[in-house]
């Protein structure tokens, strides 16, 4: 008997990450324009160089004219690939670290805010691989059909390079970073606001009040992890001079970019990082507590009422379960307050 239950809660778990997985895909499909952009502000360091953009608009401009549409999808594969999992290890592992945080005193802004910097940490492993290089296509300049494919720019820098962090996964310190930073703020401002801004009865004003709480989450997470972004653009970037590394580790390049170029250099495309994490983290997050699968509305264990602050790992899977399998009606939900 106990088997069913157990085949249902999988089935259905598995069914929610491909969902998360396929709303990613669509997400990565719309903003990707905005990310090689982004990345393109953050590596460039002359302001006096012609080949350099003055304005969003511009870069635009160039960038089309120069490389053509499919120039605004270069890198495109690799945050494809890497979409589906890490969005199950963001959200999977901030519930993990939510949960085991339950066993001490803290208060529900400071255990939202770690929980977030865990998953952040977490994440970060995952996708620095794949960020190197995405990071090294959007940097090539040359025209889509004249730019190597993933696979081969890839197997390039395992060979020249190797694995370790000055090969596949350099800048992990920075993406360590630029992940933390980001989920610990977002996730810390995002339920605990949320929390105190009353729920509306009507559908499309609630969705309102939650985009809008997602949106500002976003961006303030933006600007705060903004400085670690740079730093690993730099770093996972083509150098100033080919065969010198000259950036290498997070706090140095920071350091370096500070003085040579100034504080605003820090907050290098920060315009299109915020246009595309805003609104890209808002639905992500909107739709993993508004998710129809099955005929069942799934409210994760992100919601605070699925929270047991007391209970164990194995209480937290029991509720999740009751959540997916049962109808809304008998659903059971934890107080966060008792």
């Amino acid at each position: 008997m106990s088997a069913k239950p157990n085949a249902g809660f999988v089935n259905e778990a598995s069914r929610q990450i491909l969902a998360g997985g396929s709303a990613g895909l669509v997400e990565v499909c719309l903003m990707h324009p905005l990310d090689v952009v982004k990345t393109r502000f953050q590596i460039q360091r002359c302001a006096t160089d012609p080949n350099s953009y003055k304005s969003l608009g511009d870069s635009f401009q160039m960038i089309f004219r120069t490389e053509g549409l499919f120039g605004f999808y270069k890198g495109i594969l690799p945050p494809i690939l890497a979409e589906t999992p890490k969005r199950a290890v963001k959200f999977f592992t901030f519930e993990q670290y939510k949960n085991l945080l339950g066993y001490v005193s803290l208060s529900p802004a400071l255990t939202f805010a770690i929980a977030g910097l865990g998953s952040g940490l977490t994440e970060a492993i995952v996708v620095n691989p794949f960020e190197v290089v995405k990071v090294g296509l959007q940097a090539n300049r040359n025209t889509f059909k004249e730019q190597p494919s993933t696979m081969s720019y890839a197997r390039h820098i395992i060979k020249k390079e190797g694995l370790g962090l000055q090969g596949l996964n350099k800048g992990f310190t920075a993406t360590l970073g630029r992940h933390g930073v980001f989920n610990m703020v977002y996730f810390g401002f995002y339920f605990n606001v949320k929390n105190i801004v009353p729920v509306n009865k009507d559908p499309t004003l609630e969705f309102l009040r939650k985009f809008g709480i997602g949106l500002l989450s976003g961006t303030i997470a933006s600007v705060i992890n903004i400085p670690f972004d740079v730093a690993k653009s730099r770093i996972q970037g083509p150098q100033p001079v080919p065969g010198e590394i000259k950036y290498r580790t997070c706090f140095k390049t920071m350091a370096t970019i500070y003085q040579e170029e100034g504080i605003s250099a820090l907050y290098k495309g920060l315009l299109p990082k915020i246009m595309r994490l805003g609104p890209g983290d808002t639905l992500a997050s909107y739709e993993r507590e508004h998710c129809l699968l099955g005929g069942h509305e799934i409210e994760p264990l992100t919601s605070p009422c699925g929270w047991d602050r007391k209970g164990s790992l194995k209480s937290a899977f029991a509720s999740l379960k009751i959540t997916i399998l049962l109808p809304k009606k008998q659903r059971k939900y934890v107080n966060i307050n008792q």
